[in-house]
């Protein structure tokens, strides 16, 4: 995700665009346009066929245009609300975590340092699978503190977040076994490790149902078409003049509709996309800190090599 400081640095902001791979995308897009424009327009001004052209064409595309509009505003609304809802979610799985962290920081003794260590363990691990679940598959491999025989287990798992989430149950239920808490301990734990469970499962939602295809390349053929016949309007009111203003609007339609359609996923690598490694990388320094657990760094590294 492109980290900066909203409302301080407005012109210092527009000199970095280069870093957004839409606005580079979108650029070749609006220089391909305008070459469109221009040799239309040295086209109908060579063989005169500008004077054949109906003058009110221009009503019937100002129509036209309304619909475009109405139709990106959905596809615009739709792509955030699953960008918002992924940020919301990530955000719910940061204060479970730490609501975990706490409740077995209260519940379990001080001196039972080697239930803290694995808790804190396993929620990082969590965090750090369901990030690359979303992604392109979660690595068992990378994860933290693993022996051959755990990572074996994990490596026959399809899902590792649930198995991961499974592990911290056991932990808990070996916990009430030995009598390090109580039946009413584990209730009050309850509400958050199935929140892991419910927040995988919602982002797993919003990962596997992009918006329905027909909406994808029906909004994408309309704006190629509308602003491909675009100059048959503007080149007979302000000949090349048109072709500025032709690129504006592509850039306008265009750019809303590349935007969301690279925030609709928004668990990937894109520029726009949730920083979900950030996120889960926070997540472990917090729990280690709050079950005063020491850490291994290197351990931590290997995790979280790619920050996004």
């Amino acid at each position: 995700m492109i980290i900066y400081e909203p409302n301080k640095h407005f012109f210092g902001d527009l000199m970095h665009w280069a870093k957004s791979l839409v606005m580079v995308r979108l650029t070749i897009a609006v220089l391909g346009i305008g070459i469109f424009t221009a040799l239309f327009a040295f086209l109908l001004s060579y063989y005169h066929i500008a004077e054949h052209i109906p003058k009110d064409l221009g009503t019937i595309f100002s129509f036209l245009g309304v619909v475009l509009s109405i139709l990106l505003v959905f596809r615009t609304n739709s792509a955030y609300d699953r960008w918002w809802e992924g940020r919301k979610l990530w955000g719910s799985l940061v204060n479970n975590c730490r609501n975990l962290a706490v409740q077995t920081n209260g519940f379990l003794p001080k001196d039972d340092k080697k239930t803290r260590h694995e808790m804190a363990v396993l929620i990082s691990n969590f965090c750090s699978a369901l990030k690359d679940h979303l992604r392109n598959g979660a690595n068992p491999d990378i994860l933290m503190e693993l022996n051959e025989t755990q990572l074996s287990e994990l490596r026959s798992k399809k899902n590792i977040p649930n198995e991961l989430s499974s592990q911290i149950h056991h932990l808990l239920i070996s916990c009430r076994k030995n009598g390090s808490i109580s039946d009413y301990d584990l209730l009050n734990f309850k509400p958050h490790t199935q929140a892991l469970l419910d927040i995988s499962g919602a982002c797993e939602r919003i990962k596997k149902t992009p918006i329905p295809f027909s909406y994808e390349i029906f909004i994408k053929m309309y704006v190629l078409i509308y602003c491909s016949l675009m100059p048959l309007t503007m080149v007979p009111l302000f000949g090349y003049w048109a072709i500025p203003f032709v690129m504006l609007v592509f850039f306008a339609f265009m750019g809303l509709e590349m935007m969301a359609a690279e925030i609709e996923d928004p668990f990937g690598f894109d520029g726009n996309d949730l920083p979900t490694g950030q996120i889960a990388k926070n997540i472990s320094g917090d729990v280690f800190e709050i079950l005063e657990a020491t850490k291994n760094n290197s351990e931590v590294e290997k995790l979280y090599d790619v920050v996004q």
